[in-house]
Parts: C-alpha cells; sequence; structure tokens
C-alpha cells in the first residue's frame, strides 16, 4: 500500500505507560493483565487527543488483547463500525496505522483507535528461545530464533562489505544515551564502548547490547481526519505518506538483507511526500537488533551498500551530532520493545516538540521504517 489519502488522515492522540516503572516492579506485580495496560495507554491517548471515548468508532488491538470484544467492553465501546484484531508479530505496527488510516480516508470509520500491550516479561516470554521462532528452514539449521537468522545475515554483511561489530556497538551507544533523556525508558544508565565489547555474546557476532528488550507496557495512537484534527487538542501531524512491501522467501534471513524491499518502500514515500531522505528531520527504525539500523540507513538511501558503518562515523545517528538523529527515544534495545509502536508515538512527539531534553530542533518531518519481511514505513509532517 501506498499513496497520499485525499482526504489526509493525522494523528491525534498518543498514549503510553510508564515503560520504566512497570520494568522496576516486575517482582513486586507479577504477572500483568495486558487489558489493564492497554486501558491505561488508551486512556492516556484520548486525554492527549482532547477526546471522549464516544467519539472512537474504530478499534484495532494488536498483540497481547486477543479479545477485542472484551477490551471494548472493558473501555465502554459498544458499537464500533470498524473494530478487529492483528497478529503478534511487530511488522504488524506499522500496518496497523495503514489500515486505520485506510479506514479513515474511506469513510469506513471516522476516528480510530489502534491498541496495543505486551506483557512479555512478567509472562518470562523469550522470542523464540525455546524454539518458537524459527521458521522451517532455520530451525534444521539451528536457527530457532529471530536474533540467530538476524545474526546470521550480519554475518554475511560483514563478509560482503568488511563491516565491524563496533558499528553495532555505535548504534547501542547512541540508543541508550537517547533513553538517558527519555523519563519512561527502562534502561537510562550510560553505556560505553568498553562496556559493549565486553558483554557476552547471545549468538556472534550480537552481543546482549544489541537486543531488544523483553518488558511488559501498552501504547494507543488515535487517527482521524485533517479537518477533525484542526478542532482537537494538539497541534496537527498528518500521515502525508505510507507503504509497504512483503518480501517473502522460505526463511527471515535474506542474502540482501531487505535491501530491494526497503527501497522500493521508501521510494514509495518519498515519491509521495515530494521530499527526499535528507530532508527528514528525525527517523524513528524498527531495531529489534542493532543491525536493522545498519540495514534500514541503506535501504532508505542515507548511504550505499555497505556504507551505513561509515554512515554513523561520518554523518552520525545521535542528537547533537546527527542532522537526523535515529530512535531519538531510546529504541527497542534502551527504551522499551513494544514492536515499533514506541517508535511512531516518537515521530509524533518529537514533530509536536513535546520531547524535552531529547527533541530535535524544528522538526517538521519525521520518518518511520520496518525492516521485516513485511516492510512498512511511513512519513509524519507537523501542518
Amino acid at each position: 500500500m501506498s499513496g497520499k489519502f485525499p482526504s489526509g488522515v493525522a494523528v491525534v492522540g498518543v498514549g503510553d505507560v510508564n515503560f520504566g516503572q512497570l520494568y522496576k516492579e516486575r517482582n513486586l506485580l507479577g504477572l500483568r493483565d495486558p487489558y489493564e495496560m492497554a486501558t491505561e495507554a488508551f486512556k492516556n491517548a484520548l486525554d492527549d487527543a482532547g477526546l471522549k471515548k464516544e467519539d472512537i468508532d474504530g478499534v484495532l488491538c494488536v498483540r497481547d488483547i486477543k479479545k477485542y470484544e472484551y477490551f471494548c467492553y472493558k473501555v465502554g465501546i459498544d458499537k464500533p463500525r470498524l473494530v478487529n484484531g492483528l497478529e503478534s508479530a511487530g511488522r504488524q505496527s506499522g500496518l496497523a496505522l495503514q489500515y486505520a488510516a485506510m479506514a479513515v480516508s474511506t469513510g469506513m470509520a471516522k476516528t480510530v483507535a489502534v491498541v496495543y500491550s505486551n506483557h512479555s516479561r512478567t509472562a518470562a516470554f523469550n522470542y523464540g528461545g525455546d524454539g518458537d521462532g524459527g521458521d522451517p528452514f532455520g530451525i534444521l539449521h539451528g536457527m530457532t530464533s529471530p536474533g540467530a537468522q538476524v545474526a546470521a545475515m550480519f554475518n554475511r554483511y560483514r563478509h560482503e562489505f568488511g563491516a565491524k561489530e563496533e558499528s553495532l556497538g555505535k548504534v547501542a551507544i547512541s540508543n541508550r544515551y537517547h533513553a538517558s533523556l527519555n523519563p519512561k525508558s527502562v534502561m537510562t544508565k550510560s553505556l560505553t564502548m568498553e562496556d559493549y565489547m565486553g558483554a557476552r555474546y547471545i549468538t556472534e557476532p550480537f552481543r546482549l547490547y544489541d537486543y531488544c528488550l523483553i518488558n511488559d507496557g501498552a501504547v494507543c495512537v488515535i487517527l482521524t481526519s485533517v479537518e477533525r484534527a484542526k478542532n482537537l487538542r494538539k497541534p496537527v501531524v498528518e500521515m502525508i505518506a505510507t507503504s509497504a512491501c512483503g518480501d517473502m522467501a522460505s526463511s527471515y534471513m535474506k542474502e540482501d538483507f531487505f535491501y530491494k524491499a526497503v527501497r522500493l518502500v521508501s521510494g514509495d514515500l518519498y515519491a509521495t511526500a515530494g521530499v527526499k531522505a535528507t530532508d527528514i528531520d528525525n527517523i524513528q527504525i524498527y531495531d529489534n537488533f542493532t543491525a536493522t539500523i545498519l540495514f534500514s540507513l541503506e535501504g532508505i538511501g542515507l548511504c550505499e551498500r555497505g556504507g551505513a558503518g561509515h554512515y554513523i562515523d561520518e554523518v552520525g545517528i545521535t542528537l547533537g551530532k546527527s542532522p537526523r538523529p535515529v530512535n531519538t527515544s531510546g529504541g527497542h534495545t534502551s527504551e522499551t520493545y513494544m514492536q515499533g509502536f514506541n517508535h511512531q508515538v516518537e515521530c509524533v512527539r518529537q514533530l509536536r516538540h513535546e520531547c524535552g531534553e531529547r527533541q530535535v530542533p524544528n522538526s517538521k518531518l519525521s520518518m518511520y521504517i520496518c525492516v521485516a519481511p513485511i516492510v512498512s514505513g511511513h512519513i509524519f509532517a507537523r501542518r
């Protein structure tokens, strides 16, 4: 899917929970109820937008909110014109906003809440460590988790382009610095290259700090038309372009590191929005592992193939050092692992200029990109 919606679609409300506080309280509260967290995020998003529950006529539920009927009952929405649930894979986050935007632009619903909740930490979910994260080809070769598969891709990438593990370390350190400026982050303690290189391997060449977090939390994003948004509480943030492209194969591992699919998606985004990659003020990249940031920088056209490490060294990805900082909230490795939803919320908050110490000055354009078997991306603009 790609294109600019004829009527214009805006994000008018974003809400979440305090990820860092929930992480600290794990042993005190035990297994958390994903519906309770989702309800808190939903209420926070309503308040953010200046809306009431009666204004919501579309609901899309993701991840651990398995029963959308029960969620709607809990929050008091009894006759939504659009309602459904999506599978739990992180690639769904970008698609969920696309589906909501399509509903708004076609008139199937006027105001849609996309609600995500995740209680993986207190549920002791290990994302493939028990073998449920592989595909038929990967499992035959011991690739039982996404981490093993992406690590294998990065080994291939190193062989082809001479990339160094230190480039991954620089990504992890940048994320951690941004997280230290974010009061809701899970991980805020400073990280050095010595810390990074001294950490144990999980799946070589990936060390501990190359992996996303496993934590509890919830996020809600509310979309409506630009015209309605003009009468609401916050500055208008319009989704001016969105696109997706599947990258189908027998395995999660792709020989080109998803490059062609990301080029197609980013090409759609730039053409629709009428901008270049270098016009973007901040970029939020889905980082289940640090290597995906390297793959993404190349796929979205900020550097040549194999040049991401050089780009990080010369141009930078960190606030105060880069013209377009990456993952300014701390990303999946330091802020929280909300499977892309926290990245899309950060796009909105950056454009509203609500990010405090981590604010990118005068942000007018934000980009979200997710590199996965379904690549998705958006460009948002402050209006």
